[in-house]
């Protein structure tokens, strides 16, 4: 199968690659592509974008970066649509992850959050 994970943060990067780990075990062609961080990617993968360039802190920094934040989620939206993953795992990070767990579910892909 073909996952696309989304970890915003430090601890669902930690979340995100024991799930990787365990998903490899049950799953012995798991291809994985992601946004996440060094945990995930000592578990393999593709990583597309690391997490600290989803670092936000705060409303004031929503603000001033939303153009950026907006450029961002188009991005994991092509990345979605290039890797046709079979699965979408999102991991905290709310404010991004239900916005994309919303398109993944309009394009028929399976979503976890």
């Amino acid at each position: 199968m073909r996952y696309f994970l989304i970890a915003g943060e430090p601890s669902g990067d930690l979340h995100a690659s024991y799930l990787m780990e365990k998903l490899k075990e049950v799953d012995k062609n798991a291809v994985f592509s992601f946004v996440g961080g060094d945990l995930m990617i000592k578990q393999d993968g593709h990583l597309v974008m690391h997490y600290k360039n989803l670092a936000i802190m705060g409303i004031m920094d929503v603000i001033k970066r939303i153009h950026t934040i907006k450029k961002k989620f188009d991005f994991c939206v092509k990345q979605i649509i290039s890797d046709k993953p079979d699965v979408v795992i999102l991991v905290d990070y709310p404010g991004f992850n239900l916005r994309i767990a919303k398109f993944a579910k309009k394009k028929g892909i399976n979503v976890f959050y």
